[in-house]
């Protein structure tokens, strides 16, 4: 059973990469326990339709949550601040920010190019950075960040130098975050998720061989879900962790092992 905490009632966050994947089921679990969300991403449209399709779920649940659309590029940090201060018009505070967007090439190294390297920090580093800038400016103590980092951090995959290494710097930058900003009472820790059901690791379904090799290397021999991620998500923003903080939990049925 998830844990259900009624601490969240009220409260408002900022989720970016919220149009799908884990940013909407983000989005979804905080509104259903009574989070107000500003839920961003790069594209307007389809950030839109989650919204409400959202909404509609929680009236239809009579949930006390709230989903307002934003737009959002990580890559600048003035769109950080007009989010965080989208927030606060709206709700009036800000208490969570989920550094979730992110983008995932494959290249093998050789093939690397400077777009594409350019690109992965810029979107899966910067992104982080921004955001935790903007969301450090407007919180309160007691507050709480999390970034999106992966077993990818400690964990190399053929195709994947460009990712990796981005997700490495995320694992790192966490850490510094939460040294810096513990002195501001704001906690900061990152999940590294592994090879979890979503659009992002659709890839891994469609290749038997990949599908193979990825439950031969996870310990308990399947694919983690979407809510086996949620989970930490809401264990890390709620005060049940608030003495924990500069930490990357890692949600990978075990494959980090070995």
């Amino acid at each position: 059973m998830t844990a259900v905490y009624p601490e969240f009632a009220g409260k408002a966050a900022v989720v970016t990469g919220a149009a799908r994947g884990m940013g909407a089921r983000f989005t979804a679990a905080l509104a259903t326990r009574g989070v107000h969300v500003i839920a961003a991403d790069i594209n307007p449209e389809q950030m839109e339709t989650t919204a409400a399709e959202i909404n509609q779920s929680l009236a239809a649940q009579e949930k006390p949550g709230q989903v307002v659309a934003a737009t959002v590029d990580v890559t600048k940090p003035d769109e950080h601040e007009a989010v965080a201060q989208l927030a606060l018009e709206r709700f009036g505070r800000l208490d969570f920010w989920v550094n979730n967007a992110g983008i995932f090439p494959f290249a093998l190294v050789d093939e690397i190019t400077p777009e594409q390297i350019s690109a992965t920090l810029s979107v899966n580093v910067e992104g982080v950075l921004y955001g935790a800038q903007a969301a450090a400016r407007h919180m309160e103590p007691g507050s709480a960040i999390v970034n999106m980092s992966s077993v990818s951090a400690l964990r190399v995959r053929k195709g994947r130098g460009a990712y990796c290494t981005s997700k490495a710097a995320v694992a790192h930058l966490t850490e510094s975050l939460a040294v810096e900003l513990g002195d501001k009472g704001i906690r900061v820790n990152a999940i590294a998720p592994g090879y979890i059901d979503t659009e992002m690791t659709r890839w891994v379904k469609e290749d038997p061989q990949a599908l193979q090799h990825a439950l031969d290397v996870v310990p308990l021999h399947r694919l983690g879900s979407p809510e086996e991620v949620v989970g930490p998500l809401l264990f890390l923003l709620s005060d049940s962790a608030r003495y924990v903080t500069g930490h990357s939990i890692a949600v990978d049925g075990g494959s980090r092992h070995v």
